[in-house]
């Protein structure tokens, strides 16, 4: 479908992966972009405020327009937000990191494709991308797995697979989970796991209390640390 030029543009805005320097992490160009815009969609109402506090719009967040997308919202939630684009350029807020991945944010992406709406994707921290650069794992070959089951039996089993599909086609599978399961996630892969399949556990990315080890399942095992509630990355290879 042709794009409408006179319509607006959906711009996807990164954000930091903590409450670490913005600077350090967004590049200024970004920063600009952000500051200039007035309507966005973002997953959570409080968090992008603060975030663009930081950013520097000063005196000009309360001019700004904010509607929420997030993980409760359906597909026509998403295709009521379209109308936006009919008098301004809109900004696609996460809750950290890069919009639209692993984040409902994608629905809004999605629709925007589909009605020939434009789609600028501006740099910033993908936690996924970093883990992997720094795992020592395969890096030319991997797949994003995203969630595996809440419960327990059904996560085991899930972990099962994607080892087998890691061994067959030496390929990095890369896991995250919600940050109070971290722990419980390690324990199930420590148990389910053969001793030689190497884990990367990277933890608090882009933070000063970052912490990245890739290390076999046997070796993790002489010394399982303990995440904790941190926002974590999980690299398997067998």
């Amino acid at each position: 479908m042709e794009m409408n030029a006179e319509q607006g543009k959906l711009y996807l805005i990164p954000t930091p992966l903590g409450d670490g320097a913005v600077t350090d992490v967004i590049p200024d160009g970004v920063l600009g972009t952000a500051c200039r815009l007035r309507v966005f969609v973002v997953e959570e109402l409080r968090t992008a405020r603060r975030v663009l506090s930081k950013y520097g719009p000063k005196g000009h967040l309360d001019e700004a327009e904010f509607h929420e997308l997030n993980e409760h919202s359906t597909v026509a939630d998403a295709a009521a937000l379209l109308p936006l684009f009919r008098r301004a350029d809109v900004g696609l807020m996460s809750e950290a990191g890069l919009p639209a991945v692993a984040d409902p944010g994608a629905m809004l992406v999605e629709l925007c494709h589909s009605n020939g709406i434009e789609v600028v994707p501006l740099a910033g921290p993908s936690s996924l991308m970093m883990a992997l650069m720094a795992s020592g794992l395969n890096g030319q070959s991997f797949a994003f797995r995203g969630y595996v089951p809440a419960k327990a039996e059904q996560r085991k089993a899930a972990l099962k697979s994607i080892e087998r599909q890691s061994k067959s086609l030496c390929q990095s599978q890369i896991i995250i989970e919600t940050p109070y399961r971290n722990d419980t996630l390690l324990s199930d892969m420590l148990q389910t796991f053969t001793a030689s399949t190497r884990i990367c556990i990277a933890a608090d990315i882009s933070l000063p209390t970052q912490t990245i080890r890739t290390a076999t399942v046997a070796q993790w095992r002489s010394r399982t640390p303990a995440i904790g509630k941190r926002p974590c990355v999980f690299i398997v290879l067998a």
